[in-house]
């Protein structure tokens, strides 16, 4: 036993030494970058893919109209998959233009299909394109900051989440949709403020994402096509070499699954999605290094970047299951050994996870807690005591994934909404 518990603590050490930077990198959370000085008002399109969102985007609508930047430098673009689509009209009400692209079976195929439809005159007066899906709602400074950003010398720009559910009543959101929007602070301010200072790629969200129009000449369009595009955006531009940058002045609230299984069955997909697009750019992100003979900042996350999880988690199931061994073996000889088999090999290890993973959760609450002001206290206490069980549910989700979706193509598949108020209830 003694063995088992020793190696435990050896590579628990191991995998925390291995994350110290990023612990380190935390201190970013709460530094929120130097706004730099306007140089002009640049042209901002504003691409929507909304297939069969009628119900639930007229409250994005609602806050574009509401926006503080002169009307003049930005243009609202509607996708659509059919003419006959109720959100068509709705957009022509509000003056915004549509596109129908027919041909579409995910979100790369509806924004590619925008832009071979849009005349090449048309596409040079814009000097960025920020797409945002049809849940979301924008801070009336979301397209002035955007602005604002394009200061920053980057390709990719990645806006700042929170929770729509936030924004309506206490029945559009849950003890899952709470954890869900927990999910933004890890991913943005303790993760890619890091990496924005560092200048490393960042973990993108399609959501809020704003490029630079040389991004889609270079591009020639929009040629990703998985379900997780922003992931594949990622990798290519790992490949090319873009600076992306996070932004925490433009902020745009997100709608999130409230039921356990929609929210469940998003997380499975996304995995999923990740899994596949590994498989395309894993090889040629190894063979870009060989050729280079280094190996970028950007490069060595990608690779071993999981590597201090994978080494934690994978010492403390491996003790767990030693002890559960240990501990059944002296009960049936009655030896009361089962005891400290059990507390030692069984129970120490997953309070150190799970006490790992509270802190990491009150951490990125506190680094957002502006964002998190419009739930109750007994909400925020149950939230935080709850993630880390979500958190680990991502392992799960994980290998569904790998089970469901082997030897399958992945497909777009429509979001069931949450909150349906299409006449700005929510904004």
């Amino acid at each position: 036993m003694r063995i088992v518990f020793y190696g435990y603590i050896i590579l628990a050490v191991l995998a925390i030494v291995m994350y110290l930077p990023r612990i380190f990198g935390y201190r970013y959370a709460f530094r929120k970058p130097a706004k730099k000085p306007v140089q002009g008002q640049r042209r901002i399109a504003v691409l929507v893919p909304a297939r069969g969102e009628s119900e639930i985007v007229g409250d994005l609508f609602d806050s574009l109209e509401k926006q503080n930047y002169d009307k003049s430098c930005f243009g609202v673009f509607v996708i659509v998959k059919e003419s006959d689509d109720p959100t068509v009209e709705l957009a022509k009400s509000r003056g915004f233009s549509v596109t129908v692209v027919e041909e579409q079976t995910c979100k790369g195929d509806a924004l590619d299909g925008f832009f071979r439809a849009f005349p090449s005159d048309m596409l040079s007066s814009f000097d960025a394109y920020v797409i945002v899906d049809a849940d979301g709602v924008l801070d009336e400074n979301y397209l002035s900051e955007l602005n604002r950003a394009l200061e920053e010398d980057a390709e990719i720009y990645v806006s700042r989440k929170l929770a729509k559910n936030f924004l309506g009543s206490r029945k559009d959101r849950s003890l899952f949709s709470n954890c869900a929007a927990l999910t933004w602070p890890m991913l943005d301010e303790l993760g890619n403020a890091f990496r924005t200072a560092k200048k490393m790629p960042l973990n993108l969200c399609g959501q809020g994402l704003m490029v630079r129009r040389k991004v889609i000449e270079e591009l020639g369009g929009w040629p990703y096509r998985s379900i997780t595009e922003d992931y594949e955006l990622k990798l290519d531009g790992i490949l090319r070499g873009y600076r992306s940058v996070y932004y925490p002045y433009a902020v745009l609230y997100t709608e999130e699954a409230t039921g356990r299984h929609e929210n469940f069955s998003r997380r499975v997909r996304w995995l999923a999605g990740y899994r596949e697009n590994d498989k395309n750019y894993k090889s040629r992100i190894k063979e870009q290094v060989k050729d280079t003979r280094k190996i970028t900042a950007g490069e060595a996350e990608y690779f071993f970047g999981l590597l201090p999880y994978i080494v934690f988690l994978g010492a403390t199931a491996v003790c767990v299951l030693c002890g559960l061994i240990f501990t059944v073996c002296y009960a049936v000889r009655a030896d009361l050994h089962w005891i400290y088999a059990l507390l030692v090999l069984v129970v120490l290890p997953l309070a150190a996870l799970y006490l790992i993973l509270l802190a990491y959760s009150v951490l990125a609450l506190v680094c957002s807690r502006d964002g998190f002001r419009m739930i109750t206290l007994r909400e925020r206490i149950a939230m935080i005591l709850y993630n880390p069980f979500y958190i680990l549910e991502y392992l799960s989700a994980y290998f569904v994934g790998i089970l469901k979706y082997r030897n399958k193509t992945l497909k777009w598949e429509q979001t069931e909404r949450v909150m349906k108020g299409g006449n700005g209830d929510a904004s």
